[in-house]
């Protein structure tokens, strides 16, 4: 599996690192314009870094587009002439629909729009995936692809706005809730490091006890309040101040932004 990703920012480095950790591909093609950015990645040899985007589209079956929205414009009508019919096109343009991609390389090739986030470095991204017409009959690649990266679900491309904020952004909602616990663990007597550990496992393996038993969050809650006991207490405590009403109007005030930033891009 011959891999571009053109445009490799910090979405692209945690795709990249992805791709050669799990050993999922033959060759990967970097490209950016400041290669020194690249150089963790020179020791691995079946990773070409390039400043030449059409080196890498002419030679790659996967394009995965990671560059800014205001470059996509630009970059796709330089890369229209190189296309073949058999390559995949992957973009991660938040706000850039396959219909705008379609109007500038045509409605023949398989386009597919994924929306991964940077946990996708470690193996644990949670990445929707949409596509055009001729993408459906390609989307399983795409599957194969993340799914070896963490977590893939298809949602229809109206929901991708929403599935930014839930999971590209929503990496740093959960980053900020770890790093209040963290806080929280020091003023209860323990040092930095050890509260920070402290906050990041148990965050863990909360997500783990919900991916392993498929079970709805209130049902874990219950396992750990008792009557009368500490956790309730605190629980109270938090919703009280707001903790549940304050993510959920952050989240929804994230995708009302990136609704006007869209608009602001039309």
């Amino acid at each position: 599996m011959k891999i571009a990703i053109i445009g490799a920012g910090n979405l692209g480095k945690s795709i990249a690192k992805g791709l050669v950790t799990n050993q999922i591909l033959t060759t990967l093609y970097l490209t950016k314009r400041n290669t020194t950015d690249l150089k963790e990645f020179e020791d691995y040899k079946n990773v070409i870094i390039t400043q030449d985007n059409s080196l890498a589209i002419q030679n790659a079956d996967i394009l995965v587009f990671a560059v800014q929205p205001t470059q996509i414009n630009q970059i796709l009508r330089n890369t229209q002439p190189l296309l073949t019919k058999k390559q995949v096109i992957i973009s991660t343009i938040t706000g850039f629909s396959i219909a705008s991609i379609e109007e500038i390389i045509g409605q023949q090739q398989s386009i597919i729009r994924a929306m991964p986030n940077t946990a996708i470095a470690v193996g644990k991204s949670m990445t929707c995936l949409c596509s055009n017409t001729l993408g459906e009959q390609r989307i399983e690649t795409a599957e194969t692809i993340f799914n070896q990266l963490g977590h893939t679900l298809q949602i229809p491309e109206p929901q991708m706005q929403a599935a930014t904020v839930i999971c590209a952004s929503g990496i740093a909602f959960w980053m900020r809730l770890i790093r209040a616990t963290t806080q929280a663990a020091i003023q209860l007597g323990f040092d930095a490091k050890e509260a920070q550990q402290l906050a990041m496992y148990t965050s863990e393996g909360a997500a783990s006890l919900l991916i392993q038993n498929k079970q709805h969050p209130e049902q874990e809650i219950d396992k750990v309040t008792t009557p009368k006991g500490c956790t309730i207490e605190g629980l109270n405590e938090m919703e009280h101040k707001g903790l549940s009403s304050s993510l959920i109007q952050g989240m929804v005030a994230s995708y009302n932004k990136i609704n006007t930033i869209k608009k602001e891009q039309l």
